[in-house]
């Protein structure tokens, strides 16, 4: 804001009362040349304001303190696009941190479709684990709603959400070894850690253009629960671990209905 010195203003208001009580008073030195401020409230209720410029003893109106518009705002207004098709709302937003938005919400729609599969399979009657399906099912859900969080921001921030494909996910989980139920926790732990990288990608984007907003919205929205998620899903793979392929799956599956 541009302050300029006209050759005749004074702020004064003649209702002043210097009795009244000020507000906020700033009183020099009677020894130095200085100036004096006070802002009060009369008991009318009739607002003051005083500003004299003052030295020694002698106190005179303070002439030509004039506000004027923000010149800056006209360098902006030629910056207003003017297209249909152009967002108003953009600003500060880099292409390259547009680009990797879009990339998180393939990530997070593809592990969002990952988690559907899983769902569909533990969910068959020859399989009967009610349990583990309700888990994944839960945790597609979530990923959606990470998805639709994502595309509300590029929205706002001006940007242009473009849907890349989704590779196909696995519809078989069934192992050998470990066991359908130990296999699918381990993919699922693999696919949070993926998604966790990928964020801190973005994060990574959005400091290298100096965007502390989008980084702020990372950082508050996904990495915590991000890593809660990983915590919890590990803690499950280590169980099952423990209980084996055989009837402990049954007493886990028990455990996650219950959640």
């Amino acid at each position: 804001m541009l302050l300029k010195v006209a050759p005749a203003f004074s702020l004064v208001n003649s209702q002043v009362e210097p009795q009244s009580l000020p507000l906020f008073s700033s009183v020099p030195s009677a020894q130095s040349a200085s100036s004096f401020l006070r802002l009060s409230s009369p008991s009318n209720g009739v607002g003051s304001a005083v500003v004299f410029a003052s030295k020694g003893s002698e106190n005179k109106p303070l002439t030509g303190v004039v506000f004027e518009p923000f010149e800056e705002v006209k360098k902006e207004l030629n910056l207003v696009p003017t297209l249909p098709q152009v967002s108003l709302a953009r600003q500060k937003f880099s292409e390259e941190c547009e680009a990797a938005i879009n990339q998180q919400i393939n990530v997070e729609s593809s592990i969002s479709y990952g988690y559907h599969a899983m769902f569909a399979y533990f969910d068959r009657d020859n399989v009967a684990l009610e349990g583990f399906a309700k888990f994944f099912n839960e945790l597609s859900l979530r990923d959606r709603g990470q998805v639709e969080k994502l595309m509300r921001y590029q929205n706002k921030r001006g940007g242009r959400v473009q849907l890349l494909e989704i590779s196909l996910p696995l519809s078989e989980f069934d192992h050998g070894v470990k066991g359908h139920a130990l296999h699918a926790m381990e993919f699922a732990l693999s696919m949070e850690k993926i998604a966790n990288a990928r964020l801190l990608h973005v994060h990574r984007i959005a400091l290298r253009n100096h965007d502390a907003q989008l980084a702020d919205f990372v950082e508050s929205e996904f990495l915590s629960m991000q890593v809660e998620a990983i915590k919890k899903i590990a803690e499950h793979v280590s169980q099952l671990r423990r209980v084996g392929a055989g009837h402990g799956v049954w007493h886990f599956n028990q455990m996650l209905l219950r959640e």
